[in-house]
């Protein structure tokens, strides 16, 4: 079956030209200038924007799943609900919890893995630093345990594809050599190690800054901390969440020309409650209010009122990356779809349109606002009204 959708303005890695593109089996097959060839299978678009389906590398959740919670059924949901906000590639994060609730959670999440409907298992925790555990159970936060590590990655039958570790704590370094050995990605993240800890943390094989500027020390012009060793190293990709709430955008675009769109990943870090809206929730063991959509630990517990994750999604991630950040339609489809794509290894399949990758294709209004979403050449909302 081969459908060609005509009329709309492609979003490239280099350049965004009016256009249009043919699928045959879910694949793109060809790219194209100008109004494109008419068949029985067109589809105008009007002019709309196409960009590549967004990929997440850090996700706790939403619609009312959370990942951590391990159970198959809402944790599908979570992911349809972002398959739905144009996320076509997601991860499943974890956090914080005991060697026995993390076992059952990667096993349970690593049989969605082999349905497709998350790309992979990603821990955030438990060998993270208590001083900056965020909304991390500070009870349950260990020192680096490479056995308890090997035993989740036996659990998790060859998809765990990250972890977030606090590179200043005991026996750390070997961890993320471990790691790197294993082809798992090592994110720094969650510590409160000093720049040349950090340096030493990317030696030993992490490429990845889990939510840069959260939950780690902050820039010093005497002691510049882990944000410039990160920053800095071309090794490392940073994530950002752009949600307005996390992160000033003067310090987003700070980031994003230091690193460059080829190192900058926007992620959701977005827990069950991205969705629903205002009320009492739950992050793994840590209890959560959200009030004007901000996720925040609630009363009476550790950490109150600490951000607990967000109720972003990617598509207005992408958004506020064009404009609040400032970045391009280009910039924006690489820091949304292709870097976090590299991140994962999965570049030759998914995060551009190209031709010989999936069909996961974005189509977004003038306001840049999300209007339809593509997975491998089957909409999974409502195709966008065709133009004659």
């Amino acid at each position: 079956m081969s459908m060609t959708l005509s009329d709309l303005r492609v979003v490239t890695p280099d350049e965004v030209h009016d256009g249009w593109l043919t699928i045959e089996d879910g694949r793109i097959t060809h790219i194209g200038r100008g109004t494109g060839p008419r068949n029985g299978n067109g589809h105008g678009l009007g002019g709309r924007v196409v960009v590549p389906g967004f990929v997440d590398i850090h996700n706790h959740g939403g619609a009312g799943g959370s990942y951590p919670d391990g159970d198959p059924e809402t944790a599908a949901a979570a992911a349809a609900f972002h398959l739905r906000h144009g996320t076509t590639t997601s991860v499943a994060s974890l956090v914080t919890a005991s060697p026995e609730a993390l076992t059952r959670a990667t096993s349970a999440l690593a049989d969605l893995c082999e349905q497709g409907i998350v790309a992979g298992i990603h821990f955030e925790g438990p060998y993270l630093a208590k001083s900056r555990c965020g909304a991390h159970d500070p009870a349950q936060l260990r020192e680096p345990d490479r056995a308890e590590f090997h035993a989740l990655l036996k659990a998790g039958r060859g998809h765990v594809r990250m972890i977030t570790i606090a590179p200043e704590l005991p026996n750390a370094l070997d961890l993320i050599r471990d790691a790197a050995a294993e082809g798992v990605i090592a994110a720094i993240g969650h510590c409160d190690a000093g720049y040349e800890r950090t340096a030493a943390g990317v030696d030993a094989g992490a490429t990845v800054a889990t939510h840069l500027y959260n939950a780690m020390p902050q820039l010093g012009h005497r002691a510049p901390g882990p944000i410039a060793a990160l920053l800095e190293d071309e090794r490392v990709t940073v994530e950002l969440i752009n949600d307005g709430v996390h992160v000033h955008p003067a310090m987003l675009r700070l980031a994003a020309r230091q690193a460059g769109p080829s190192r900058t990943a926007l992620i959701t870090d977005a827990m069950g409650a991205a969705g629903l809206g205002d009320g009492s929730y739950r992050l793994g063991a840590m209890a959560v209010d959200v009030t004007d959509g901000v996720a925040r630990l609630a009363p009476g517990g550790p950490g109150a009122g600490s951000i607990a994750g967000s109720t972003l999604t990617m598509d207005t991630a992408f958004r506020r990356a064009v404009g609040e950040m400032g970045a391009s339609l280009v910039d924006a489809a690489l820091m949304a779809s292709l870097t976090p794509a590299r991140v994962l290894g999965l570049d030759h399949r998914v995060g551009s349109i190209s031709v010989g990758k999936d069909a996961d294709l974005v189509v977004l209004g003038d306001d840049l606002r999300l209007e339809s979403v593509m997975k491998r050449g089957v909409w999974i909302t409502n195709p966008p009204n065709p133009t004659p």
